[in-house]
């Protein structure tokens, strides 16, 4: 062993952090990765969304089947997507007779039977957005969320039916509150549940799981609901997501009224009530930014499969019929969904290998890849694989902070003997999100030319329990900053990392802690906010209907606590910032609008800070254009080789 570390050594090169050549190139990770996401599956058939760079940031359907193989299964035209709450999800569905599917670009809603390449107009209308589709079991009839923008004021929401009986804008079945997520029929065709709540209330602060009886017309289709109940969450404060039905009609659903996200039975009889459901430690749920998640899923046999967070870390668990709870082996990014033969598909994403759809079995894990996010050849040398860190904090009862540590990595470069690594800092967005320990380009892309990088899972971080989201509320601004800088202190002392040389970057949400921390910590000697809230006022009064009433919670009741807005902001401590600024922001953002970036600029600017600010035209809230994903992650670069003195190494061909 000793004689192989040697050997190993000499291979490597000494060379300044930052200017080490990559094998995580800009063209690999802009161009040649796809995203992929809401793996589906009906009978022996796999489907799946993979997101193209390369053609614009299109979302293609794509479907797997023995013996055809991989093939897209939609026009070439077809960009699959929603933008229900702007931020989409749930945009198809399957089942044996097709598939129904959202068009980003046009908002229409289209199907398209089994066996037949054409598709069919089912709805859409001018000012009206659908998702989170769900095919009826006993009729074509097809349930969705529908926002209606066409209304003064802000979108109403409502539950659908689709199909020949409906119309363009949907038979509405439901409406009133003002959120709806989840439609999901009972087996038998004759109920119907879902999720529902009403400002200012978010999906992870307080629902109701509601159902009620399925009315049907002479053709069968779904034209109304009867007896509708409040099954739980009627009194508040309970975060209920997921209603799914098992095989033999019973209704479970994921609550956190025991502290973590667990899954749980609903009851109806003598009254409406929920029974602990047997699932392994930890926390199963997630923030419900998008529609169409999966955190657990029921299984023909009576079974369950679960992904479960507990440490920060995810793992998949299999509850059996008889109660029994098995792990998983692999990774999944989310929850194994079943074939008819027993096998599942998932996304399967560990630490040191770049995502990929999968099919396999619980037992022994991945079976066959049928398509990888793409084509990486690293060594194992090149990967930097977390280390779980534990740090103090204040006000969390005792309860540790979480972050995740990557050192440098590269099969061919280390780090001088009389130098340390500089660090970043990242803070992930939501802020309900969290750090996650799969492999990600935004960590290795970093720590492949000789940076250290630290995730951070700050009070309001999903997978901690809700004491832990709640930690930010009213504090917004505050506990993130205050939990980022100790975690970046934590790692100061253990003598890894060139405390001179600490950068911090974050998107939205996270782009707002990164300019708050730059003002309330000398720490950082940069930040680079994408897509960044610099002014909670503005925020309050121009972001979306999803958003709207977001910050009661998490600064306070608008307007009656604008000094705090205003004490919050960003642009409000400018003139506390002396660390180098980069700002990187879309044109096309409809959540965090281009005005509060070229006001920060300003502000900074005014106050003599170096401050760089980039549009790129045509982009959103998040960037998914090849040619933007590439200058950002070059432009990023760049300025971190300014403002800590290296010159990065020449870019390369792929």
């Amino acid at each position: 062993m000793m004689e192989q570390n040697a050997a190993r050594a000499q291979v490597l090169q000494p060379m300044h952090c930052g200017s080490w050549p990559s094998p995580v190139t800009a063209t690999l990770v802009a161009g040649k990765s796809l995203t992929l996401s809401e793996v589906r599956a009906t009978g022996q058939s796999v489907f799946w969304l993979e997101r193209r760079p390369a053609e614009g940031g299109r979302t293609a359907l794509m479907r797997w089947a023995e013996p055809d193989g991989v093939a897209e299964v939609l026009p070439v035209e077809a960009d699959v997507g929603t933008r229900v709450h702007e931020y989409g999800g749930g945009a198809y569905a399957v089942a044996p007779h097709g598939v129904v599917y959202a068009d980003r670009r046009t908002a229409q809603v289209w199907q398209m039977a089994e066996g037949d390449a054409s598709t069919h107009l089912l709805a859409g209308a001018e000012g009206v957005r659908f998702a989170d589709f769900r095919f009826d079991p006993a009729s074509t009839t097809v349930l969705a969320v529908r926002e209606d923008h066409r209304v003064t004021g802000e979108a109403r929401g409502a539950l659908v039916a689709l199909g020949a009986h409906a119309g363009p804008d949907g038979l509405v079945l439901q409406s009133g509150a003002d959120f709806y997520m989840s439609p999901t029929c009972s087996p038998d065709g004759g109920l119907l549940a879902w999720i529902e709540w009403d400002h200012p209330n978010m999906p992870w602060d307080s629902t109701r799981l509601c159902m009620g009886r399925i009315v049907r017309g002479v053709a069968g289709g779904i034209c109304a609901l009867e007896s509708v109940q409040v099954l739980a969450g009627a009194l508040g404060g309970e975060s209920l997501v997921e209603p799914r039905w098992t095989a033999d009609g019973r209704l479970l659903v994921i609550s956190d009224r025991s502290e973590l996200w667990r899954v749980w039975e609903a009851e109806r009889q003598p009254a409406p009530h929920l029974v602990a459901y047997s699932m392994p430690e930890g926390e199963t749920g997630q923030p419900a930014w998008v529609f169409g998640q999966g955190s657990y899923q029921p299984l023909a046999d009576g079974g369950c499969v679960a992904l479960s967070v507990r440490e920060g870390e995810s793992r998949c668990f299999v509850r059996t019929a008889c109660g029994q709870v098995q792990p998983f082996a692999g990774r999944p990014d989310q929850c194994p969904v079943a074939l008819a033969d027993g096998r599942f598909a998932w996304i399967e994403a560990p630490a040191n290998a770049l995502p990929a759809v999968v099919v396999g079995t619980a037992e022994r894990g991945v079976g066959q890849v049928l398509r990888r996010s793409a084509v990486l050849d690293l060594q194992a040398a090149d990967i930097s694989c977390p280390e779980s860190v534990r740090f103090g904090v204040d006000g969390a009862q005792g309860q540790p902070g979480h972050a995740f540590f990557y050192p440098p990595a590269n099969s061919h470069a280390c780090v001088p003997e009389d130098e340390k690594p500089p660090m970043i800092v990242l803070v992930h967005g939501g802020p309900t999100a969290r750090a996650q320990d799969g492999f990600s380009f935004k960590v290795q892309w970093w720590t492949s030319r000789g940076f250290a990088v630290l995730d951070v899972n700050y009070g309001g971080s999903t997978g901690f329990g809700r004491a832990w989201r709640n930690r930010l509320r009213g504090q917004w601004g505050v506990v993130d900053v205050a939990d980022c800088v100790a975690a970046c202190r934590h790692m100061v002392a253990t003598g890894r990392v060139d405390p001179k040389r600490i950068a911090i970057r974050g998107s939205s949400a996270g782009g707002m802690t990164v300019l708050l921390a730059l003002a309330a910590s000398n720490l950082f000697a940069a930040g680079v906010s994408l897509y960044g809230v610099t002014d909670l006022r503005a925020l309050a009064r121009e972001t979306h209907k999803f958003e709207a009433r977001y910050l009661d919670g998490l600064v306070g009741p608008w307007p009656a606590a604008e000094d705090v807005y205003v004490a919050r902001s960003p642009l409000s401590v400018a003139q506390r910032i002396c660390a180098p600024v980069l700002l990187l922001q879309g044109t096309e953002d409809k959540v965090v609008p281009p005005s509060q970036a070229h006001a920060m600029a300003a502000a900074l600017r005014a106050a003599g800070v170096a401050c760089s600010l980039h549009e790129f035209p045509g982009e959103g809230h998040g960037f998914r254009k090849e040619a933007t994903i590439r200058q950002a992650w070059e432009m990023e670069l760049a300025f971190y080789g300014r403002v800590f003195g290296f010159v990065p190494a020449p870019a390369t061909e792929d």
